[in-house]
């Protein structure tokens, strides 16, 4: 049954609006909204947590529909990883980033973005985003996971610091590259490959990043993307 829930294509644009998809998002909502103490889960901050797991749960499906993911993640990983460039993206990392930039759409009050990684250096790495209350002092996040099953998010409720390990680096970066309230499109990449070795990646934004093929496919995409939209940065 595992196997069978890893196959799976990207999420049909409907796949939100299920029930139980719309009961996850519900129970998302209030998971974030318990981050916070008591004193401070206002109407205001209900709405901001309500947000937050609305647009990850549609931004998740989104970004897998336009990653177009291929059978189990780890072949996807390959085609993505080869110097054959089979496929453009699809690594987890792609996906955490993906999912802070949609995140970073409006400006949060009450909660703080931030990434982690589990199992880093052997391998294995896993990447994703985490939402934790900007008041107080609760050591618990709530961890999203756009990646494991092809947009079909999964989250996690943990404070085990043994096992996620934050990454202020990268969240600082994608702060960077998606300022609270930006309209980078959802073909916006925050890193591209430069050349031919699997990991010889930079900034979308560095002088040698134009040189790329992964840059200029980019920036098809994107105003591809924004025609088709008719302006509107995303599509969900």
């Amino acid at each position: 049954m595992v196997l069978l829930a890893a196959c799976q294509r990207a999420p049909y644009p409907a796949y939100t609006r299920l029930p139980r998809v719309e009961k996850e998002c519900k129970q998302l909502s209030q998971q974030v909204l318990e981050l916070l103490p008591r004193q401070k889960r206002t109407h205001a901050a209900q709405q901001e947590a309500t947000w937050l797991a609305e647009t990850a749960f549609k931004a998740s499906a989104s970004i897998a529909r336009y990653n177009r993911p291929l059978f189990v993640n780890w072949l996807n990983n390959r085609t993505v990883n080869t110097r054959y460039h089979w496929r453009h993206r699809g690594l987890c990392w792609h996906y955490q980033h993906d999912l802070y930039r949609e995140l970073r759409r409006r400006p949060l009050r009450y909660y703080r973005l931030g990434c982690c990684v589990r199992d880093r250096g052997t391998g294995s790495e896993h990447h994703v985003v985490y939402i934790q209350a900007n008041y107080g002092n609760n050591p618990e996040v709530v961890l999203l996971d756009a990646w494991m099953w092809n947009g079909r998010l999964q989250t996690e409720l943990t404070s085990d610091g043994r096992k996620w390990k934050d990454d202020p680096a990268s969240a600082k970066f994608l702060a960077e590259v998606y300022p609270e309230g930006h309209r980078k499109p959802l073909e916006h990449w925050a890193m591209v490959r430069r050349g031919t070795k699997y990991n010889d990646y930079v900034s979308s934004d560095a002088p040698g990043a134009r040189d790329s093929r992964q840059w200029r496919y980019m920036q098809e995409q994107m105003k591809r993307g924004m025609k088709q939209r008719k302006g509107n940065p995303v599509d969900y």
